[in-house]
């Protein structure tokens, strides 16, 4: 299991990150179902599921934070890229590795060195500071299914708050209009924190099976794609993802 890395951008999007969870079921269970499905079979039903997807949600998230992403080990002693080369292996894998000149790590064919976790990873995506973690070989399916749970929960909230304003509650009306208001007020917040995390998280989710189709990682496609869309530069800033500078757009992607 990986150690928490101690960057502070990642512990405040992890704590920001379960404050949000957090205050979502809050309202989802307190503000919404209680009050508009008091007397009904529907409260416990969509406050279990809601919660159920919550855990599903934390656990893939928790996986993909503490899971290897595919860190390439350290040398053990000092020797140089030549020395390596005369390994008796493969002439693919004597001609393909490189020597890392940051960590000095002997690594395969589209590795990368992360400037954050300061090591290099097997088939670099990115890293994440909302997993404070990098995305890479072994944690990307983790990431994925947070990334889908995320989606499936947002729009769910939506879907319960929209539902609690159009059906008739009568035990709304016996409420004094502080608490009326209260409730409307929390509905409102979630409903911008449900829509901002579910359209930032589906164009990520896009992008993620764009790259798993293409079988390109995110920086593969910052080096040799020559467009560079909106989202993605706001996802260099956001997400910390590549970006491309007109210098480095024929660079060899193994010396990155």
């Amino acid at each position: 299991m990986m150690k928490l890395v101690n960057d502070p951008c990642g512990i405040f999007c992890i704590l920001f990150t379960y404050t949000s969870i957090i205050y979502a079921d809050y309202v989802v269970i307190q503000w919404v179902v209680l009050h508009t499905m008091q007397d009904s079979l529907w409260a416990p039903f969509h406050i279990v599921l809601f919660n159920t997807f919550l855990l599903l949600l934390t656990v893939s998230h928790l996986r993909a934070m503490f899971s290897d992403p595919g860190t390439v080990p350290l040398s053990h002693t000092n020797v140089s890229l030549s020395d390596l080369r005369q390994v008796n292996e493969p002439l693919v894998k004597r001609e393909d590795w490189t020597m890392c000149t940051r960590c000095e790590a002997y690594r395969p064919p589209r590795a990368h060195h992360c400037r954050i976790c300061k090591r290099c990873i097997r088939r670099m995506d990115h890293h994440c500071p909302w997993i404070n973690n990098c995305v890479g070989e072994k944690n990307q399916k983790y990431f994925v299914q947070f990334l889908f749970f995320v989606c499936i929960i947002s729009a769910y909230t939506i879907m319960l708050v929209i539902m609690s304003w159009v059906r008739e509650c009568r035990q709304c009306k016996l409420y004094d209009m502080d608490t009326r208001q209260t409730q409307v007020l929390h509905s409102v917040i979630l409903i911008m924190e449900s829509a901002l995390f579910g359209m930032f998280v589906i164009a990520i989710l896009y992008d993620q099976m764009d790259a798993i189709y293409n079988d390109q990682t995110t920086i593969e496609q910052t080096v040799y794609k020559r467009p560079n869309p909106l989202h993605r530069y706001i996802f260099s800033v956001i997400c910390r993802w590549p970006k491309k500078s007109r210098s480095t757009s024929k660079i060899n992607i193994r010396s990155v």
